[in-house]
Parts: C-alpha cells; structure tokens; sequence
C-alpha cells in the first residue's frame, strides 16, 4: 500500500504498523487507534471518528492486501473499544465491513474478523440489535465454515449474541422471521445445527413469541427433523415438544388453520426406508392428534388431507405402533367433529349459486404457493386438494365431504390397502350415512359399486363393517327421497313390510352406534338386493364361501322378511336357472338353519295372518327351481298334502345324484331340532296323514343308505292310530263328524295353482338340462371326429 496516501487523523507508523505482517506490530497500532479515538470522544469530535472509522474500512478492511485486511480489522475493534457505549452511533460503519470479511477465502482472515466482530458485539450489546439480520446472515455462513478455528470463534460470537438477545426486550421479531424462514430450508447440516439453536432460544424469550410465526418455520423444523444427525434431530425435538406444550397452554391464540396442511404433508411418508422420515410422520402425527383435539372443527376443511395422512397408518405393524396408535387418536377425534349439523347447509351452499362440482375445481386451483416446498407427487392420492377453500363464501368450518368421500374411495379401490385401514374407511362410510344422510346420498351412485366390489374381501370383519354400509344405504329414509330411476330398471314392484318391534325401536340387529332410522326399506334396497344376486351369480366361490355369512348377516341388519321376499322375487325372473337353483338352495338352507332366521321360520310355520301366506306364495314360487328345497318349505309350512302331492311329482322329475343328496340332506333335517314340530305331529296319526304319507315317499325315493336307514327307524316309532285314539275320539268316530282341524288359517291358498308353477318351472330345467346335454355329446362327437 503507498504510505505517502493522507491517511490522517491516522500518522504514518500507525498506518505503517496497520500494514505490517506481524500480528504483534498490527496489534500496537490498534493501541494507537483505541487512545486516539479515546481523545477524539473526550472532544466529542464526531466528524473525526467517522473518518477514522471511513479509512481503516475503505483503505485497510477492503483492501485487496490480506495483511492490510488484517490490520483494518483489528483497527476496527480498536474503534469500538474506545467508542464504548457510544459504539451504537457508529455500528452500521464498523459492522458491515467487517461481515464482508467473513466471504474471503483466507481462513486466517476469516477468523481475525469474527474476532473483530466479537469485540464489537461485546462493547455495543443490545445496540446491535438493529443490526441483527446482518450479523445473523453472517453468523450463519461462518456456522459452517470449514476451518475448525474459524468455527469455534463463530461460535463465540454466536454464544455472545444469544446473551444479548435473551436479556433484551427490543429483539425485532417481525423483521427477523422472514430471514428465519428462508434459512430454515438450508440442507447443510451446521447451518441447521445454528438455526435450530436460535429457535430453541427464541422460543424460551419469555418477552419473544415465536409462536405466532410458528406456521411460517413450522415446515422447515419437519424437515430438520429429518436431520442425519442425531444431535440436531434430539435438539428439533425438543424445540418441536417446546412449542407443542405452548399450544396446549394458549390454544385460542394459536393459528391452526395456518398449520393443518404442513401437517398433513409431514404425516405421511415418501420413503419408508428411511428411520428420520417415521420420526417425522410421528411428530407430525402426535401433532395432528393434539390440533385435532384443541381446535376441533376448526380442522374440518381439511379433513380429506389428514384422512389421507392418517388412514394408511391405521394398517402399520408393531413396528410402528406409536404413529399408528396417534393416528388411531386423530380418526377418532376428526369422526366425532362430523354432527348432524354437516347435513343442514344445502341452503347455504345453494345462495353461493355453485354446484358441488364447481366447488371441487375451485378448491384444487388453490395457489400451489402454498404447498411449503413440498410437492405433491410425494403425496398419496396427489390430485387430493389438501389446501383450505380460499373462497370468502365458505363457512371457516364446513366439512370438506366431497373431499373425503374421494379419499375413501380411492383407499377402498387401491388393492396394497390394509385390512384395519379398509374397516376404518368403511367405518367412515357409515358414519357419514348416519350423521349426514342427505349429503351422502348424492355419492352413493358412485359408492355402490365399490362397496359391492368389497363383500368379496378376504376379512370377514370388513364384509361385516361392508354390509353394515349397505344395510344403511338400503334403509335409511334419506335415500326415499332418491329417485326411482337411479336403480336398476325393473317392472317388479315390492311392498317391504317393517316388523312392529321396529317400528317400537326393538330391532335387535341395529349395533350400539347405529342409524336411527327405522329398517323401512328404500330405493336402494331392491338395487341392493338385485346387484348382490348379480355378484353371487358372477362369483360363485363367493356365494359358496360367504354366500350364506352374508345374508345371515343382512337379515341381522334389515328384516330377514325382507331379505327373503325380495330375493325370492328377484329369482323368479331369474334367466339362469342353474344359478337360481343353487341360489334357492343356499337360501333355504339359511332359512331352516340359522338362528338369525328364528321369527321367521316361526311366522311362515303356522301361515296364520294374511301376509305369512303371500310369504310363503312368493318364496314357493322361487323355491320351485329346486324341488327338493320346495318340499321342504311345505314341511317348515305345515302343507303336509301339498308336500305328498309335490313329492308325486318326483317321480317324473330326472333324478340325479345331487337331486338324491338333497334328499338325504333334507332327511338330516328332519331329525334337527328346527323340525321338532314335525315329529311330534308324528304321534297325531289321523291328523297328519299327509305327513307320515310325504316321509315315506322321501323314504322311496332313497337308495338303501345311511339317510334311508334314519327315516325308516323315524318312521317305524309312528304309533298304531287305534292305540292313541282316547275317549272323546272315540265318541268323534261314532258320531262319524269330520275332525276339526286345528289349524286356521285366514287365508285361502290356490295349491293347485302352486302345483301348476311348480310343473312349469321344472319343465325350464329339464329344457335347460336336455339342450346343455345336447350340446355336451355334439362336442363329444367332434372331438371324437
């Protein structure tokens, strides 16, 4: 540097010694400085300091000689020293040149200005804090600085502007969060070390509130979670468990909504193989759970998002149980924010002059700003509008149900769901029929076939939650307002009757929690009924795996009168008749098994009232595809006579082996408890001719087997009639009056009607059975051709 240059109020050796390379020489010159500044703040000469200061920045801090450099640093320090309190005047001068040291590739020289900058912190305290973006900025560079001596001054430096900060009430938050919340997203992991650290400061400021900045860091602190290092992930924990326990102390201060979405993006994981990203999702879970429970429906905007999040993790294993069981906490807590309240805002909604429709697209041309860094690609589910309504015209806290039906259906069509996140989507399902029916109603289209779809899955607890669905969906009063022309088309009009323990609230099939609608059966219920005989009939290891769970399951949740008379009706117009004759097989077994089918058996037994007869007509009818289940209604039924007359019949019918199976089947129930009836009315011989008449006819048509042996010792215990006969029937046979019967029935049925249909039907199967045999020997000839 040329020395001759007027560098007063600065003489020559100091400008000399400034310039020199050794740090001694330097040192004594800042000596120099420090007692000439001292002299010119005793004259109160600010003009002077300011040009001292002018010169060591511009001639010696910003040089290009490194040791002049060094000496403008030093002498810089020296400025401060001397100034003491009244550094503050003079801080923006004395700073900024010294931060520009902290670029220079000279790690010596880095280092004399963190030094040069920790004197001048020191002696100015909280004055500096005006000037805290800068030193920050610069602090920040230096907390990764490769050189350890450059890192461990840094840190010094750091420790010092802590103290200042946390002992002064002037710290400027509002200037100093946007700084913040860009080097939040910095990847290097001292800087994350050093950010982490101010926020943990920050944050314990009683006089500082972080926390109304938290959504704008909160985002970025998920992602220091993330840290490789534990030290770093250890410290953003307990930052993270700090602002957690504030929120839980002033919940009507904190911005949730603000929040909501940067949770829902960290509560699900993009790479599963990574441990920090389930630290993560944790968190971000334990979170969910509390907002949901602290801000209640102030979550449901956004309550398709946290489905998204939380549904998958309801399926982990023990490896995971603490998310799973948080995100156990957080589906129940967002289900009990759902009320009937969620189905009354159609007015609302319809004063906007939007269709749902609309209202969908609008909610996912949210600004994609506001996506926090995070795309959406590494979401599930990515066309999922995770983002609130930005509309003026939306309540704050309307539920998101278009959102959240698509959610479910898109879990329940994804075949890798897991089975318990399968129940709680079905679950919810069900819950949305019960506490918002009308709105539900306008998806069921949709729904239907899915649901449907679902009866084949392999857990027997989501067929049961399945079927609990559609059971809702076909009996609900809110789908009587569906229009007809939304089921199948069908000529059949069927009168469902609801039993009087129903309408008295006595249902035993309705579960704790469920609807409380009467079982009246809606529009959807025949589509039900119809599309599930459609599926039997398509997947036939279906109906003969579940077949019968299912509809002993159904007849629990809607009347089994109803079950059984739509089903029988359905499969009268039945064009497969094989299909029909297995259908009505597995139905009447059901019938005359199953204790669910109890009240039933016993209303069909006795046929007494007007409606238990045109039960019996209408499941006969269908039962005449299969003639073996037909005589065996007439048994349930007490019609001994048409029974024989039916069992006549069999002898022109073609008897196959499975025919003679169903025979030795129905001989296995008559010796049940469920026919105890029947046996008994053994011993009343004169009454019951047609009975022991239509026993031994089944008897006849038995090779010598097993079942033929237990019908013929049944029906050798029959009493001689002249040994029963007692007094009073002796008087009866001398009189020469007809018995009367004991049975009244209110009703007149046409058996000779039934006898017709019954012919009529057999005659289909054997057409059917006689062009498929045909069929069968023409290939048989070609192939033998």
């Amino acid at each position: 540097m040329n020395t001759e240059k007027d560098f007063s109020p600065l003489t020559p050796n100091i400008v000399r010694a400034l310039n020199d390379k050794l740090y001694e020489k330097r040192k004594v010159a800042a000596l120099e400085i420090e007692k000439l500044v001292r002299e010119f703040v005793a004259q109160n000469n600010s003009t002077q300091i300011r040009h001292v200061i002018q010169i060591l920045a511009s001639e010696f801090a910003l040089s290009q000689h490194p040791h002049s450099r060094k000496g403008g640093l030093i002498g810089l320090a020296a400025c401060s020293i001397a100034l003491g309190k009244d550094s503050g005047l003079y801080l923006k001068e004395l700073i900024e040149p010294v931060l520009t040291c902290f670029n220079d590739s000279d790690s010596r020289l880095r280092y004399y200005a963190c030094e040069a900058l920790y004197n001048i912190v020191k002696v100015a305290r909280g004055a500096v804090l005006p000037h805290f973006n800068l030193l920050f900025d610069g602090l920040s560079k230096l907390s990764a600085d490769p050189d350890p001596n450059v890192k461990s001054g840094s840190e010094l430096l750091d420790r010092l502007l802590k103290d200042i900060v946390t002992e002064s009430n002037k710290f400027d938050l509002v200037a100093f969060v946007p700084l913040l919340r860009e080097r939040i997203y910095s990847n290097n992991q001292y800087a994350r070390q050093f950010i982490i650290s101010w926020i943990h400061v920050l944050e314990s400021v009683p006089d500082i509130n972080l926390l109304d900045y938290l959504p704008e860091i909160l985002d970025g602190l998920f992602q220091i979670l993330g840290d490789n290092s534990k030290e770093i992930r250890r410290t953003c924990e307990v930052v993270l468990g700090e602002f957690l326990k504030e929120i839980k102390k002033t919940p009507s201060s904190v911005k949730f909504a603000e929040m909501a979405n940067i949770l829902v993006i960290h509560c699900q994981v993009a790479d599963e193989t990574k441990l920090t990203n389930d630290l993560i999702q944790l968190a971000a879970m334990t979170w969910m759970r509390e907002f949901i429970q602290l801000a209640g429906r102030v979550m449901l905007p956004y309550s398709s998002g946290i489905l998204t999040a939380v549904l998958p993790c309801l399926s982990y294993d023990d490896r995971k149980k603490n998310t799973k069981e948080a995100a156990s906490a957080c589906n129940h807590s967002l289900m009990k924010l759902v009320t009937p309240e969620d189905d009354e805002d159609d007015e609302k909604c319809g004063s906007t002059g939007t269709s749902p429709k609309a209202d969908d697209q609008s909610k996912t041309e949210v600004d994609s700003n506001d996506m926090l860094n995070a795309s959406q690609e590494s979401i599930g589910f990515s066309n999922i509008s995770f983002f609130a309504p930005t509309s003026t015209d939306r309540p704050q806290e309307t539920l998101d149900l278009d959102g959240i039906v698509q959610v479910l259906d898109r879990h329940l069509h994804d075949s890798s769901t897991g089975m318990m996140t399968r129940i709680a989507v079905l679950k919810w399902v069900y819950h949305l029929y019960i506490k918002t029916p009308r709105k539900m109603f306008r998806h069921t289209d949709s729904l239907f076939p899915m649901l449907l779809k679902t009866l084949s899955d392999e857990s027997d607890e989501v067929i049961l939650k399945d079927l609990e669905v559609l059971a809702e969906i076909a009996s609900s009063p809110a789908g009587q307002t569906d229009q007809v022309g939304s089921c199948d088309s069908t000529d059949v009009k069927l009168v469902l009757k609801v039993p009087e323990s129903a309408k008295q609230g006595q249902q035993p099939s309705k579960a704790v929690d469920s609807s409380p609608s009467t079982p009246s059966m809606n529009s959807y219920f025949y589509k039900f009924m119809i599309n599930l005989l459609k599926r039997f009939s398509l997947e036939r290891k279906l109906l003969e795996n579940r077949g019968a769970f299912i509809i002993r399951q159904l007849c629990l949740l809607l009347h089994a009168e109803n079950i059984f008379h739509s089903m029988a009706d359905i499969l009268l117009k039945e064009e497969d008749l094989k299909f029909a004759s297995t259908m009505v097989q597995t139905l009447n077994t059901i019938l005359l098994t199953s204790a669910e089918l109890f009240q039933l058996r016993n209303q069909l037994k006795d046929l007494r009232t007007q409606e238990s007869c045109t039960l019996f007509c209408c499941l006969y009818r269908s039962w005449c595809h299969n003639p073996v289940a037909t005589v065996s209604l007439c048994f349930l039924t007490q019609n001994y006579k048409h029974a024989y007359d039916l069992i006549q019949k069999f002898g022109d019918l073609e008897v196959t082996v499975d025919f003679l199976m169903e025979v030795d089947k129905l001989v296995q129930l008559i010796e049940s408890p469920i026919f105890t009836y029947l046996r008994l009315q053994l011993l009343d011989v004169e009454n019951n001719p047609y009975l022991i008449k239509a026993l031994y006819g089944l008897l006849m048509l038995l090779p010598q087997s097993q079942a033929f042996q237990l019908l013929s010792q049944r029906l050798r215990c029959v009493p001689n009639p002249e040994l029963m006969r007692t007094v009073d029937e002796s008087r009866y046979m001398d009189s020469k009056q007809p018995p009367v019967s004991k049975r009244a029935s209110h009703t007149q049925i046409d058996y000779n009607e039934l006898l017709q249909h019954f012919d009529h039907v057999q005659s289909k199967h054997l057409e059917v059975r006689h062009q498929r045999s045909g069929r069968a020997s023409d290939h048989l000839e070609r192939k033998l051709m």
